[in-house]
Protein backbone atom coordinates (compact mmCIF):
# COMPACT_ATOMS: atom_id res chain seq x y z
CA UNK A 1 0.00 0.00 0.00
CA UNK A 2 1.62 3.37 -1.24
CA UNK A 3 2.12 6.14 1.84
CA UNK A 4 -1.02 8.28 3.32
CA UNK A 5 0.27 10.53 5.69
CA UNK A 6 -3.97 11.43 6.89
CA UNK A 7 -6.72 9.47 6.90
CA UNK A 8 -10.06 11.56 7.70
CA UNK A 9 -12.48 9.48 9.31
CA UNK A 10 -16.26 10.83 8.26
CA UNK A 11 -19.60 9.04 9.43
CA UNK A 12 -21.34 7.35 7.40
CA UNK A 13 -24.71 8.70 7.84
CA UNK A 14 -23.58 12.64 8.02
CA UNK A 15 -24.08 14.20 4.61
CA UNK A 16 -22.41 17.26 4.68
CA UNK A 17 -19.68 16.04 6.20
CA UNK A 18 -19.17 13.43 3.40
CA UNK A 19 -19.58 16.22 0.87
CA UNK A 20 -17.29 18.49 2.75
CA UNK A 21 -14.47 15.36 2.95
CA UNK A 22 -14.22 15.42 -0.79
CA UNK A 23 -13.15 18.35 -0.92
CA UNK A 24 -10.25 18.52 1.63
CA UNK A 25 -6.64 17.58 1.61
CA UNK A 26 -6.27 14.60 3.11
CA UNK A 27 -4.27 11.70 1.51
CA UNK A 28 -7.40 9.21 1.86
CA UNK A 29 -10.64 9.22 2.91
CA UNK A 30 -12.30 7.07 5.85
CA UNK A 31 -15.65 6.47 5.59
CA UNK A 32 -16.85 5.07 8.70
CA UNK A 33 -20.29 2.37 9.20
CA UNK A 34 -19.01 0.78 12.37
CA UNK A 35 -18.72 3.05 15.87
CA UNK A 36 -19.59 6.65 14.69
CA UNK A 37 -23.03 5.47 13.52
CA UNK A 38 -25.44 4.66 16.01
CA UNK A 39 -27.36 1.09 15.08
CA UNK A 40 -30.63 3.22 14.82
CA UNK A 41 -28.61 4.91 11.68
CA UNK A 42 -26.61 2.15 10.55
CA UNK A 43 -29.01 1.41 7.14
CA UNK A 44 -29.27 5.11 6.53
CA UNK A 45 -25.49 4.98 6.42
CA UNK A 46 -24.83 2.46 4.02
CA UNK A 47 -26.74 3.42 2.00
CA UNK A 48 -25.44 7.01 1.80
CA UNK A 49 -22.04 5.59 1.89
CA UNK A 50 -22.39 4.41 -1.24
CA UNK A 51 -23.33 6.89 -2.76
CA UNK A 52 -20.70 9.19 -1.88
CA UNK A 53 -18.48 6.21 -3.30
CA UNK A 54 -19.63 6.73 -6.24
CA UNK A 55 -18.77 10.40 -6.07
CA UNK A 56 -15.54 10.20 -5.07
CA UNK A 57 -14.16 9.54 -8.62
CA UNK A 58 -9.92 9.55 -8.20
CA UNK A 59 -9.53 9.73 -4.36
CA UNK A 60 -8.20 7.13 -2.24
CA UNK A 61 -11.54 6.06 -0.32
CA UNK A 62 -11.26 3.35 2.43
CA UNK A 63 -14.43 2.16 4.13
CA UNK A 64 -14.84 1.27 8.08
CA UNK A 65 -17.06 -1.91 8.06
CA UNK A 66 -18.31 -3.66 10.63
CA UNK A 67 -16.30 -6.25 12.38
CA UNK A 68 -16.66 -9.72 11.07
CA UNK A 69 -18.52 -11.10 13.43
CA UNK A 70 -21.53 -9.06 13.35
CA UNK A 71 -23.99 -10.55 10.66
CA UNK A 72 -24.29 -6.58 8.77
CA UNK A 73 -20.31 -6.67 7.58
CA UNK A 74 -21.34 -9.43 4.95
CA UNK A 75 -24.29 -6.49 3.66
CA UNK A 76 -21.43 -3.93 4.05
CA UNK A 77 -19.23 -5.60 1.81
CA UNK A 78 -21.89 -7.09 -0.64
CA UNK A 79 -23.06 -3.10 -1.33
CA UNK A 80 -19.47 -1.70 -0.95
CA UNK A 81 -17.01 -3.78 -2.73
CA UNK A 82 -18.61 -3.30 -6.27
CA UNK A 83 -17.82 -0.05 -6.11
CA UNK A 84 -14.23 -0.46 -5.85
CA UNK A 85 -12.83 1.46 -2.81
CA UNK A 86 -9.03 1.33 -1.99
CA UNK A 87 -9.18 -0.84 1.06
CA UNK A 88 -11.20 -1.62 4.16
CA UNK A 89 -10.17 -0.93 7.52
CA UNK A 90 -11.37 -4.16 9.55
CA UNK A 91 -12.54 -2.73 13.48
CA UNK A 92 -11.45 -4.76 16.79
CA UNK A 93 -9.30 -7.29 15.07
CA UNK A 94 -7.07 -9.78 16.89
CA UNK A 95 -6.49 -12.60 15.37
CA UNK A 96 -5.53 -13.99 11.92
CA UNK A 97 -8.25 -15.78 11.39
CA UNK A 98 -10.81 -12.71 11.69
CA UNK A 99 -8.72 -11.28 9.01
CA UNK A 100 -8.92 -14.17 6.64
CA UNK A 101 -12.83 -14.48 6.93
CA UNK A 102 -12.86 -11.12 5.19
CA UNK A 103 -10.78 -12.26 3.12
CA UNK A 104 -12.27 -15.02 2.13
CA UNK A 105 -15.25 -12.62 1.33
CA UNK A 106 -13.53 -10.17 -0.54
CA UNK A 107 -11.93 -13.09 -2.85
CA UNK A 108 -15.94 -14.42 -3.36
CA UNK A 109 -16.87 -11.07 -4.18
CA UNK A 110 -14.33 -10.29 -6.33
CA UNK A 111 -14.84 -12.63 -8.27
CA UNK A 112 -18.55 -12.48 -8.64
CA UNK A 113 -17.85 -8.75 -9.90
CA UNK A 114 -15.44 -9.52 -12.07
CA UNK A 115 -12.88 -7.43 -10.16
CA UNK A 116 -9.26 -8.28 -9.92
CA UNK A 117 -8.64 -10.45 -7.06
CA UNK A 118 -6.64 -8.85 -4.26
CA UNK A 119 -7.68 -5.36 -5.92
CA UNK A 120 -9.32 -4.37 -2.49
CA UNK A 121 -6.71 -4.08 0.41
CA UNK A 122 -7.42 -4.52 4.69
CA UNK A 123 -6.22 -2.46 7.06
CA UNK A 124 -7.19 -4.56 10.73
CA UNK A 125 -7.16 -2.32 13.78
CA UNK A 126 -5.93 -2.99 16.84
CA UNK A 127 -8.10 -1.94 19.31
CA UNK A 128 -7.27 -4.30 22.72
CA UNK A 129 -4.33 -5.93 24.34
CA UNK A 130 -5.21 -9.38 22.57
CA UNK A 131 -5.16 -7.64 19.32
CA UNK A 132 -1.53 -5.98 19.98
CA UNK A 133 -0.54 -9.38 21.36
CA UNK A 134 -1.13 -10.89 18.09
CA UNK A 135 0.02 -7.73 16.12
CA UNK A 136 2.24 -9.61 13.81
CA UNK A 137 -0.10 -12.58 13.17
CA UNK A 138 -2.52 -9.90 11.98
CA UNK A 139 -0.04 -8.44 10.02
CA UNK A 140 1.00 -11.58 8.09
CA UNK A 141 -2.94 -13.25 7.87
CA UNK A 142 -3.22 -12.36 4.37
CA UNK A 143 -1.72 -10.55 1.28
CA UNK A 144 -4.78 -8.02 1.48
CA UNK A 145 -3.22 -6.28 4.52
CA UNK A 146 -1.74 -2.90 3.21
CA UNK A 147 -1.61 -1.66 6.99
CA UNK A 148 -2.66 -1.82 10.27
CA UNK A 149 -3.58 0.64 12.65
CA UNK A 150 -3.27 1.51 16.20
CA UNK A 151 -6.64 2.72 18.07
CA UNK A 152 -4.70 4.94 20.42
CA UNK A 153 -7.26 7.58 20.42
CA UNK A 154 -7.83 8.78 23.68
CA UNK A 155 -10.54 7.65 25.74
CA UNK A 156 -10.94 4.47 22.92
CA UNK A 157 -11.12 1.07 23.44
CA UNK A 158 -7.51 0.39 23.14
CA UNK A 159 -7.46 2.59 26.60
CA UNK A 160 -10.28 1.21 28.15
CA UNK A 161 -8.91 -2.45 27.78
CA UNK A 162 -5.10 -2.08 28.70
CA UNK A 163 -6.37 0.75 31.55
CA UNK A 164 -3.48 3.15 31.45
CA UNK A 165 -4.10 7.01 31.70
CA UNK A 166 -3.29 8.88 28.20
CA UNK A 167 -1.43 11.70 27.92
CA UNK A 168 -0.09 13.59 24.95
CA UNK A 169 2.94 11.73 24.06
CA UNK A 170 3.13 9.57 26.78
CA UNK A 171 5.52 7.05 27.71
CA UNK A 172 2.11 4.88 28.52
CA UNK A 173 1.71 4.34 24.76
CA UNK A 174 5.54 3.93 23.27
CA UNK A 175 5.37 -0.22 24.15
CA UNK A 176 2.29 -0.31 22.35
CA UNK A 177 3.66 1.65 19.25
CA UNK A 178 7.12 0.21 18.97
CA UNK A 179 5.27 -3.09 19.09
CA UNK A 180 3.10 -2.51 16.41
CA UNK A 181 5.56 -0.31 13.79
CA UNK A 182 8.17 -3.78 15.43
CA UNK A 183 5.37 -6.62 14.03
CA UNK A 184 3.91 -4.94 10.92
CA UNK A 185 7.42 -4.26 9.55
CA UNK A 186 8.43 -7.63 10.44
CA UNK A 187 5.35 -8.71 8.37
CA UNK A 188 6.75 -6.72 5.30
CA UNK A 189 4.52 -3.77 6.05
CA UNK A 190 5.98 -0.36 5.11
CA UNK A 191 3.25 2.18 6.82
CA UNK A 192 1.86 1.71 10.27
CA UNK A 193 -1.04 3.77 11.21
CA UNK A 194 -1.42 5.91 14.31
CA UNK A 195 -5.04 6.55 15.84
CA UNK A 196 -7.00 9.58 16.18
CA UNK A 197 -6.12 12.87 18.77
CA UNK A 198 -9.42 13.79 19.69
CA UNK A 199 -9.41 17.17 21.04
CA UNK A 200 -10.06 19.58 18.11
CA UNK A 201 -8.66 23.00 20.08
CA UNK A 202 -5.13 22.13 20.21
CA UNK A 203 -3.66 21.95 17.95
CA UNK A 204 0.18 22.31 19.35
CA UNK A 205 -0.44 18.88 21.30
CA UNK A 206 -1.73 17.23 18.12
CA UNK A 207 1.65 18.23 16.38
CA UNK A 208 3.22 17.22 19.63
CA UNK A 209 1.28 13.72 19.79
CA UNK A 210 2.23 13.20 15.92
CA UNK A 211 6.21 14.24 16.42
CA UNK A 212 6.31 11.34 19.08
CA UNK A 213 4.45 8.79 16.74
CA UNK A 214 6.70 9.69 13.85
CA UNK A 215 9.44 9.34 16.25
CA UNK A 216 8.41 6.06 17.02
CA UNK A 217 7.97 4.72 13.34
CA UNK A 218 4.16 5.89 12.20
CA UNK A 219 3.99 7.28 8.75
CA UNK A 220 0.50 8.26 9.17
CA UNK A 221 -2.75 8.87 11.36
CA UNK A 222 -6.39 9.43 11.50
CA UNK A 223 -7.93 12.37 11.75
CA UNK A 224 -11.43 13.04 12.95
CA UNK A 225 -11.95 16.85 11.67
CA UNK A 226 -10.64 18.47 8.27
CA UNK A 227 -8.82 21.20 10.57
CA UNK A 228 -6.21 18.37 11.85
CA UNK A 229 -5.03 17.54 8.10
CA UNK A 230 -2.52 19.77 7.44
CA UNK A 231 -0.51 19.70 10.24
CA UNK A 232 -1.12 15.80 10.53
CA UNK A 233 0.19 15.98 6.57
CA UNK A 234 3.23 18.07 7.64
CA UNK A 235 4.28 16.28 10.62
CA UNK A 236 4.58 13.28 8.61
CA UNK A 237 6.38 14.63 5.88
CA UNK A 238 9.93 15.37 5.61
CA UNK A 239 11.21 18.79 6.61
CA UNK A 240 12.19 20.87 3.29
CA UNK A 241 15.79 20.92 5.54
CA UNK A 242 15.82 16.98 5.77
CA UNK A 243 15.09 16.82 2.34
CA UNK A 244 17.82 19.14 1.34
CA UNK A 245 20.39 17.56 3.60
CA UNK A 246 19.58 13.77 2.25
CA UNK A 247 19.52 14.42 -1.15
CA UNK A 248 23.33 16.70 -0.53
CA UNK A 249 23.85 13.22 1.07
CA UNK A 250 22.99 10.89 -1.73
CA UNK A 251 25.04 13.22 -4.27
CA UNK A 252 28.10 12.18 -2.22
CA UNK A 253 27.78 8.68 -1.23
CA UNK A 254 27.27 8.27 -4.69
CA UNK A 255 30.58 10.26 -6.03
CA UNK A 256 32.14 8.28 -3.55
CA UNK A 257 31.03 5.03 -5.51
CA UNK A 258 32.06 6.24 -8.72
CA UNK A 259 35.03 6.64 -6.88
CA UNK A 260 35.57 3.08 -6.38
CA UNK A 261 35.10 3.61 -2.33
CA UNK A 262 32.20 2.16 0.19
CA UNK A 263 32.36 5.16 2.63
CA UNK A 264 32.14 9.14 2.63
CA UNK A 265 33.13 11.59 4.81
CA UNK A 266 29.91 13.76 4.63
CA UNK A 267 29.63 16.81 6.80
CA UNK A 268 31.86 15.30 9.26
CA UNK A 269 29.90 11.97 9.62
CA UNK A 270 31.10 8.73 7.85
CA UNK A 271 27.97 7.36 5.44
CA UNK A 272 28.44 4.16 4.25
CA UNK A 273 25.22 2.12 2.17
CA UNK A 274 22.69 1.68 5.31
CA UNK A 275 23.07 5.56 5.54
CA UNK A 276 22.26 5.91 2.19
CA UNK A 277 19.24 3.24 2.82
CA UNK A 278 18.06 5.62 5.32
CA UNK A 279 18.49 8.70 3.01
CA UNK A 280 16.51 7.08 0.64
CA UNK A 281 13.26 5.85 2.43
CA UNK A 282 13.13 9.38 3.75
CA UNK A 283 13.24 11.10 0.69
CA UNK A 284 10.38 8.33 -0.83
CA UNK A 285 8.02 10.00 1.87
CA UNK A 286 8.10 13.71 0.43
CA UNK A 287 6.21 15.16 -2.06
CA UNK A 288 2.15 14.78 -2.62
CA UNK A 289 0.21 11.71 -1.48
CA UNK A 290 -3.19 12.46 -2.88
CA UNK A 291 -4.70 13.00 -6.64
CA UNK A 292 -7.40 14.23 -7.33
CA UNK A 293 -8.68 14.08 -11.16
CA UNK A 294 -12.66 14.18 -11.13
CA UNK A 295 -14.81 14.99 -7.39
CA UNK A 296 -18.63 15.47 -8.25
CA UNK A 297 -19.54 17.92 -5.25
Amino acid sequence: MRLFRSFLFVPGNRERMLAKALTTDADALLFDLEDAVPDSEKDSALEMTVAFLLRATGLAVFVRISHPDVKRCQEELRRVVPLRPFGLFVPKVESAAEVQQVDGWLTDLEREFEIARGSILLVPMVESAKGLRQAFEISSASARVGSIGLASGENGDFQTDLGYEWSVGGVELQYSRSKLVVDSRAAGLEYPIDGVFADLESEADLIAESLVSKRLGFKGRMVIHPKQIAAVNQVYSPTPEEIAYFQRLLQAFERAVDAGHGTVNFEGKMVDKAMAGRARAVLALAGPQRSITDVTV
